[in-house]
């Protein structure tokens, strides 16, 4: 029987700092989830996140108990080497004070020659309470249509820009390539923070290792600015996008 503990504590705001909100642990095995401070001010969206964190953290430690169970016959200092698995929300936009876009980052470490990580995007809509996606926001976003065309081919030209920064040799652009112009195939996308206040200067699209490239170039974003949006905004997209993208964004690692 696999014994744990659950606990739910505050934490302070800086992401590398964050203390786990919620905390399972087994032998040798931890499996943590953290809100920043701007997630923990919006009750319904805390009860939601919440919820869906505690599911993943209870999954993801019988799993790895599970996987520990295979590893009897190796040698003591590998099999009782410490595994982790981390989930942590971030609010990185709040735009017309009703959409929280937010950026789930996962950590894992168990045992291998190095960690793994990677990101996914959420859409909440405080008035409506719940998640919801992008397509509100555009007036089609059909695979292959004009709207995903022109974005991802905005996404495949300010990744080619960066992969050649970080190989100007002789970059692999095949996996850029390969982007579909499809919202479920693209990947994960989120809503850009903008010098305008309650604003959004476009959308950013994020990759993580092996994404597009091997795992030592690390994480991409993409940026698709809000104007080459604009000819395929529906009414309720128009009043959300506006303004540029901040320097402190555009500075973060691509």
């Amino acid at each position: 029987m696999v014994a744990f503990t659950c606990l739910l504590i505050g934490g302070p705001t800086s992401a590398a700092d964050r203390k786990p909100d919620i905390l399972l642990k087994a032998k040798y095995t931890e499996v943590t989830v953290a809100f920043d401070d701007a997630i923990k001010a919006d009750a319904p969206l805390l009860k939601y996140l919440t919820t869906n964190g505690k599911t993943w953290a209870s999954k993801t430690l019988k799993e790895l108990v599970e996987q520990r169970k295979d590893m009897k016959d190796l040698p003591a200092d590998i099999r009782n080497r410490p595994w982790s698995s981390e989930r942590d929300y971030t609010q990185d936009a709040l735009v017309a004070a009703r959409y929280a876009s937010i950026i789930r980052s996962d950590f894992s470490y168990t045992g291998g020659a190095h960690p793994n990580h990677g990101s996914d995007t959420l859409l909440w809509d405080r008035q409506a309470g719940k998640m919801i996606s992008i397509r509100p926001f555009f007036t089609e976003l059909a695979d292959g249509g004009p709207a995903m065309t022109a974005i991802r081919n905005a996404v495949v030209a300010d990744l080619k820009i960066e992969k050649k920064k970080r190989d100007n040799d002789n970059p692999d652009m095949s996996l850029v390539d390969a982007l579909e112009p499809k919202l479920l195939k693209i990947g994960p996308v989120s809503l850009t923070p903008s010098t305008i206040a309650g604003k959004s200067s476009g959308l950013t699209f994020h990759y993580g290792p092996y994404a597009i490239g091997a795992y030592a170039e690390g994480d991409y974003t993409a940026f698709v600015p809000w104007e080459t949006l604009k000819p395929y905004l529906s009414a309720e997209g128009a009043a959300v996008f506006a303004g540029a993208r901040p320097p402190d964004e555009s500075d973060k690692p691509k």
